[in-house]
């Protein structure tokens, strides 16, 4: 019997409809490099969330290994380019968490818009003040999506009820125009965007992209959104631009100072970090864009699916 270790818990139908087509499946939540070697030669794959990392070690210890899936969209913890050349598939399922992440979006830009957040805590405290909390709509902005994969493309889809022009820049993508989204340059968005957002992978080309230079470059005020990777976005720059009034507000789903153990207790140091987190117009969450309810079975069906159209 082929058998997949899987290190994190995902929703039940995974293993499930894996078990029904003939695979074994055990759960281990092993969490260090070292404990998952000593028993990975077992596996013919392997299913990860996100600890620990898998690097050429565990790769060269699977000897039986045929696939690394990962449970989410990116696989920057992953070594996808020595993994496959191995011989080794790496799968994901961005497909799982796209609405969910294009709904959080929506929902970071509206409350800033709004000031949604803000007026709440002031309510709780007390303060009852409509004239401040004149919000801001959406209809007729220009909302320019960088990354125009499956949230990028997700978050467009949600933002069609709304009256705004929508833009998108896909450095690796093309002809993707229709009646609500119009492809664009970069310098397009630049150009014209009221806010910006951010649906980009962490890669080598996306970590730091939005620095100095990029937010030196945008020509209007804008609202920044980031439900993408924390990396894709400089805190010091981000700080910076809002200082000077390039960037207005900004929702931020990730952030760089972000880690699997994150605890604000630990970033008292860091000035930037603390003029966004005590900034009325900067809405923080803790990565929880993709996470819900739904995306939880959808991120097991998607993955439980390519598993078993593989060929070996």
């Amino acid at each position: 019997m082929r058998t997949i270790l899987l290190l994190d818990l995902v929703h039940p139908d995974f293993q499930t409809m894996l078990e029904g087509l003939g695979y074994g499946v055990v759960y281990n939540s092993i969490d260090t490099e070292e404990a998952l070697m000593s028993v990975i030669a077992e596996y013919d794959g392997l299913v990860v969330r996100s600890t620990p990392r898998i690097q050429k070690g565990i790769i060269d210890a699977g000897k039986k290994l045929k696939f690394i899936a990962r449970v989410g969209s990116g696989t920057e913890s992953i070594e996808v380019e020595y993994a496959e050349k191995q011989g080794v598939t790496v799968l994901n399922s961005p497909e799982g968490n796209c609405d969910a992440v294009g709904e959080h979006a929506l929902g970071l830009l509206i409350a800033l818009n709004k000031k949604i957040a803000e007026a709440s805590i002031q309510v709780r405290k007390g303060i009852w003040d409509r004239k401040s909390n004149r919000g801001t709509e959406l209809m007729g902005k220009t909302v320019g999506i960088i990354g125009y994969g499956n949230t990028g493309s997700a978050f467009a889809r949600k933002l069609r009820g709304m009256d705004v022009k929508i833009l998108a820049y896909d450095k690796y993508k093309s002809g993707f125009s229709n009646e609500y989204v119009s492809e664009c340059t970069l310098n397009d968005i630049f150009e014209q965007a009221d806010v910006v957002s951010f649906h980009v992978p962490q890669t080598n080309e996306t970590i730091g992209y939005a620095d100095e230079k990029f937010f030196g470059l945008l020509k209007k005020q804008v609202v920044l959104l980031n439900t993408s990777r924390g990396s894709v976005v400089n805190t010091g720059s981000l700080a910076d631009a809002m200082k000077m009034n390039i960037v207005i507000a900004a929702g931020l789903d990730v952030v760089d100072w972000e880690n699997w153990h994150f605890n604000l207790e630990n970033i008292h140091e860091n000035k930037d970090a603390q003029f966004l987190l005590n900034h009325q117009s900067v809405i923080i969450t803790p990565h929880i864009a993709g996470i819900t309810h739904e995306s939880l079975k959808r991120h097991a069906v998607v993955l439980a699916e390519k598993i078993s159209n593989l060929k070996f």
